[in-house]
């Protein structure tokens, strides 16, 4: 067993902190040791202000639960239930004292002994160092078999790698890689190779940091390059690490330290991603990582530090004497420093920005999107997206201050970009820096609510268009003009749409003049996919300046163009288009798509692939069904009035046959806006029952019979009963006689009343019928009818008249003299359902043209049966 070195006697500083009512109490800052004194081993605090004073004792245990929390925290538990801790000014005093607890219950556990005391064995333990073979080519098997047995525990690791950078062990074994690759002892190297991971596995930031310096790399990647799981083969780190065309100097850096930590982190990069990624685990990915960064830190911030440096890096880039070859290196440089600025933090990242941009950032961009080698344009278009990446509004800032200065915008130079590039990663990085530039703002008003909860939309609607966002597509209920933007920003789309979009979408344009799309190239067929890709950006972010653009230049016939083209990637981008229009659900989209006959080609497409399942042939589909589903009657109408024979023919999906289906249903509820119910022609019914799907109506929702949609019809506002010709009339309709529940409708006589005659006068006394508005709901006689068939009634049936003089007139008034009591006037209220005075008969012009008998009232129910049958 390997004997583990005792703490060392060294003081480290340390507070010590007591837990009080759920809230850590500091009882003071001292220094700790270690020690093991009559066979009880403790640890010791003395006060940094008088160190004869103790500020903790405690004896270490095997069942305390000490915890290592962090890099410079200890703790644990004591025997009366306090929780205390330590913690450490440095993370070197913490992991000292650490060991020492660790080694001290390791023993504990192991040996059985009492839990405060060490037996002699665990005693003798303490006292003996750590001991490995002598570095010697022939010790080499015993190195990595102990080597091996150590690393096994936490504690162990620990202590081997303090034993490694103690004793400088590493520098040790570099030599003997030279010489067993000069005796050509494949199993010696296999060795060193296992040696050499382990020492790295242990996960130890100064063992990592030692092993990149300059006179140790190439032993430790030597050693690497034999690797025993592929014996017959040998990787060539070596060469590789000192190819010195790969360090590209632009400007000397006068700091020794800087350039140092530059080839660090070179060669850490080049041990994480291609020597070590392999055997990796997750704890040495952290410490390289860890180390890569801070790194980086420094060197960014040696740069920032250092104006006249970056005033001569950017001038190299306006400088006209400059070859190309050392501008290149600056770009390449400054593409370098960009790329580290991502793993940064927000404020250092944009204060590099910042200083870059005060030197002349945007001009290196341009500069380098423009120039002829296809290295430095990649470049550029890196930089460019890395700016854009971090804050999209300052670039939007910049280019809104060259338009305002006459000068030619950022926006100009990647439109001009994306049409002559032939690299596809840069064209790709270009389109989507141009959509991201073009990206609204909107202002924020005080006091209003976030984005994804409008105060204006319900919360369906707000789930709704949270769902359509994250498909891409935009809530198609969602009407109105684009959001309230920033100034800038408005004026900065503004001038895009006036100057730079006739530019870009030029190419699409030009198809026009192209009677065929079968000599379409590839380069052709990629820039398209990007304008088509923008165009659909702009139609769901800029409402209505992308529809004014996209109908004033016919853009939409264009696209509908490429839906010929045999690629049929380029297929789908189109129909992406026109599914997106529809999905705005837009009245002038779809009036578009219906006038410019957009359907036709799409159809041609779902022929082509029928019935085949592909991604083309699906997202035809989907497009038709959504039509279906959201029933958009506009297109449904059109769909079918013109290509009904196609729609037939389509029998392998029920898409289309339900795109009929509902075209049919539409046509029935509305089959004829002229005829109504109560249409003067009472010699033709209207048809509200079409033969659809072999005369069988939907059986989606249950058909009303004639008597329940007179019922649902009636206004609640009026109290009165149906008349009975109205109730017959709508029963015969419908084929239904008519029966006692619905005659139960009708007024019966007050008790007043009972003398009334009730034999019905004939068809001639009553006149013609009255005449009601053709609407769907149905209202009974207006007053002023009823009123003259009560005068006709008074010179045809005095004696009724005069019957009902001396009972109902007693209360309601003569109609010669207009006036009555007020008791007459809540009774003629009550008997017809008058909802305040301003309806009473007495408001009007005449009380006696509302005055109605019963016999007259029941005369029109008896007529309306009978003009039913007569016409």
């Amino acid at each position: 067993m390997a004997l583990i070195v005792p703490p060392s006697n060294e003081k480290k500083r340390v507070k010590v902190y007591e837990l009080k009512n759920n809230d850590w109490f500091d009882r003071g800052t001292g220094f700790c040791t270690g020690r093991i004194i009559n066979d009880e081993s403790k640890i010791y605090v003395e006060s940094e202000d008088s160190p004869e004073r103790l500020l903790l004792e405690t004896k270490i245990t095997k069942d305390d639960g000490y915890q290592k929390q962090q890099d410079t925290l200890i703790v644990w538990t004591e025997t009366s239930g306090i929780d205390m801790a330590l913690s450490f000014q440095e993370a070197e005093g913490c992991a000292t004292i650490w060991d020492f607890v660790s080694q001290v219950q390791q023993q504990l556990l192991s040996l059985g002994g009492p839990d405060d005391a060490l037996s002699d064995d665990a005693m003798e333990s303490f006292a003996k160092p750590l001991v490995l073979p002598q570095p010697e080519i022939g010790n080499l098997d015993d190195i990595e078999h102990a080597m091996r047995g150590i690393a096994s525990t936490p504690q162990g690791r620990d202590a081997l790698a303090k034993f490694v950078i103690s004793e400088d062990y590493i520098r040790k074994l570099i030599p003997l890689v030279e010489m067993a690759e000069d005796l050509e002892s494949l199993k010696d190297l296999h060795w060193l190779c296992n040696i050499m991971k382990m020492l790295i596995l242990l996960n130890d930031s100064q063992i990592i940091d030692h092993i990149v310096n300059e006179e140790v790399v190439f032993g430790v990647i030597g050693a690497l390059e034999y690797d025993p799981d592929f014996p017959n083969h040998k990787a060539n780190h070596r060469r590789y690490l000192k190819d010195n065309s790969r360090y590209k100097e632009v400007l000397s850096i006068a700091d020794p330290n800087i350039t140092r930590k530059i080839h660090a982190t070179w060669r850490l990069t080049y041990l994480k991603d291609v020597v070590l990624a392999r055997i990796l685990d997750d704890p040495t990915f952290g410490v390289l990582n860890s180390l890569i960064f801070f790194n980086q830190v420094d060197i960014i911030s040696h740069l920032q530090n250092n104006p006249g440096y970056l005033e001569q890096l950017f001038g190299i880039i306006d400088n006209p004497t400059a070859d190309i070859k050392r501008k290149r290196d600056a770009v390449g440089f400054i593409q370098s420093c960009c790329a580290i600025a991502k793993s940064l933090q927000v404020t250092p990242r944009a204060t590099l920005y910042t200083n870059f941009i005060n030197h002349g950032l945007l001009r290196v961009i341009t500069f380098a999107i423009l120039n002829k080698e296809a290295s430095i344009r990649v470049a550029g278009t890196d930089i460019l997206v890395a700016m854009i990446d971090h804050d999209p509004a300052m670039v939007r800032a910049y280019i809104y201050k060259a338009i305002n200065e006459k000068k030619t915008p950022l926006t100009e130079t990647l439109i001009e970009l994306l049409l002559v590039e032939v690299d596809l990663g840069v064209k790709a990085q270009a389109a989507d820096a141009i959509k991201v530039l073009l990206e609204p703002q909107p202002t924020q008003p005080p006091q209003q609510q976030p984005q994804s909860q409008p105060q204006q939309q319900p919360p369906q609607a707000q789930s709704q268009e949270a769902i359509a966002r994250q498909t891409g597509e935009f809530l198609s209920k969602v009407r109105g003009v684009d959001p309230l933007l920033n100034p800038q920003t408005e004026s900065f789309i503004q001038h895009f749409y006036d100057n730079s979009a006739s530019k870009l979408f030029q190419p699409l344009k030009d198809l026009e003049k192209r009677e065929t799309l079968n000599d379409i190239t590839f380069h052709e067929v990629q820039l398209f996919n990007h304008l088509v890709e923008i165009i659909i950006y702009l139609s769901r972010t800029h409402q209505f300046r992308s529809k004014y653009y996209i109908f004033s230049e016919d853009i939409s016939s264009r696209i509908a163009q490429l839906l010929s083209a045999p690629q049929k990637h380029l297929k789908l981008t189109a129909l992406k288009f026109f599914r997106q229009c529809i999905g705005l659900q837009d009245e002038y989209y779809n009036r578009q798509i219906m006038q410019k006959n957009h359907f036709a080609p799409i159809l041609n497409i779902v022929y082509e692939t029928m019935p085949r399942d592909n991604l083309l042939n699906s997202a035809c589909l989907e497009l038709f069904e959504y039509i279906k589903r959201e029933n958009i009657k506009q297109l449904i109408e059109h769909l079918v009035e013109t290509f009904r024979s196609k729609l037939q023919e389509i029998t392998y999906v029920d898409t289309f046959e339900s795109l009929l289906n509902r075209y049919e249903q539409m046509q029935g509820f509305n089959p004829d806006a002229d005829t109504t119910l109560f249409s003067n022609d009472s010699t033709s019914t209207p048809n509200r029952t079409p033969n659809v799907n072999g005369n069988q109506r939907w059986q989606g929702v249950k058909e009303m019979d004639a008597v329940e949609e007179a019922y649902f019809n009636t206004s609640d506002d009026e109290d009165e009963p149906l008349p009975k010709a109205v109730l017959s009339k709508a029963a015969k309709m419908n084929g239904v006689t008519t029966s006692p529940m619905l005659k139960s409708l009708v007024d019966y006589p007050d008790d007043d009343e009972d003398s009334m005659d009730t034999t019905p006068p004939e068809p001639e006394e009553l006149g013609t019928k009255p005449e009601l508005e053709p609407s769907p709901m149905l209202q009974t006689p207006p007053p002023e009818r009823l009123s003259e068939k009560r005068r006709r009634e008074e010179d045809n049936d005095e004696d009724e008249l005069g019957k009902l003089s001396s009972t109902k007139r007693r209360n309601s008034g003569s109609s010669a003299s207009n006036t009555g009591s007020a008791a007459g006037h809540n009774t003629l209220k009550r008997k017809k359902g008058f909802k305040n005075d301003r309806d009473s008969p007495t408001n009007g012009p005449s009380a006696k043209k509302i005055e109605i008998s019963l016999s007259a009232k029941k005369a029109v129910s008896e007529a309306g049966s009978k003009g039913d049958d007569g016409g």
